[in-house]
């Protein structure tokens, strides 16, 4: 059965998220829909790359996942499809699908501009349901990618995608905050490898403005209560965590802060 996963910051109040599974269903009834999420912060970019990028290696191989937080609908921003490895993205080329693409490889992009595979009519204000729905449900009867438009070389890779190496440093940024406080980065557990730290090491973390001295832990409660140690999460992202309490507010870090790590 092919599998289409939609993601978005339209919320439930509104009939967005049903237009776009109707449209789909109409080309393909056969499809299943699995919603990731509709409550992504309004025009967080940094925050559906981050659930996407979490929620999308679950999914069977060849999934189709759709991802619209999209505030540059309607101008020169361009849809896309990438092509991974193991999956399809479809969305806007403003960054929102290279965090998870990445992770997984990516093969090929290419522009949506085939209008044989959009809704007639296309709403400036409605790429989600006019566009990037009906390419969706083309892709999962057999459509090649290269069917949809010219492929692309320039597209939009964000920095919070792209963490660095310098050295001896892995360089990135905190990508998260979750309701537990921990400080998510963008350091993936690959790109720690590659820097040769592991589990085990103490580490010397930049965060917030602040440099700290903690041991890569396996879990939380290997350190005492009210202790913070650093981590790879269940999202396979590099975290700095206190056990119990909010490290977002010890350290005062906040989305977007740069995060550093290096092994001693």
């Amino acid at each position: 059965m092919c599998i289409i996963s939609l993601l978005s910051d339209f919320g439930h109040k509104d009939p967005y998220v049903a237009e776009m599974k109707a449209v789909i269903l109409s080309i393909n009834p056969k499809v299943r829909i699995v919603d990731v999420t509709h409550e992504i912060e309004k025009f967080n970019i940094r925050m559906g790359s981050y659930v996407l990028a979490s929620a999308a290696p679950y999914f069977p191989k060849n999934t189709v996942h759709v991802a619209v937080v999209d505030p540059g609908v309607g101008t020169k921003r361009r849809p896309i499809i990438v092509e991974t490895s193991r999956s399809f993205y479809v969305g806007p080329d403003n960054g929102l699908l290279m965090l998870a693409a990445h992770k997984e490889h990516i093969t090929n992009v290419y522009e949506i501009d085939n209008p044989d595979y959009m809704l007639p009519n296309v709403s400036k204000t409605f790429h989600g349901r006019d566009i990037f729905a009906p390419a969706a449900a083309h892709l999962t009867e057999g459509t090649k990618p290269s069917m949809f438009g010219q492929p692309l070389q320039d597209y939009v890779v964000p920095e919070f995608a792209k963490p660095r190496q310098r050295n001896g440093e892995v360089l990135g940024e905190v990508l998260h905050v979750d309701d537990f406080g921990n400080t998510i980065s963008n350091i993936s557990s690959e790109d720690l490898k590659k820097a040769g730290i592991h589990e085990g090491d103490l580490l010397d973390v930049r965060l917030g403005g602040k440099t700290v001295t903690l041991r890569f832990c396996s879990a939380y409660d290997e350190v005492p209560v009210g202790t913070p140690l650093a981590l790879i999460g269940g999202s396979n992202f590099l975290e700095v965590a206190v056990n119990q309490e909010s490290a977002s507010r010890t350290f005062r870090a906040k989305v977007g802060d740069k995060f550093a790590v290096s092994s001693q």
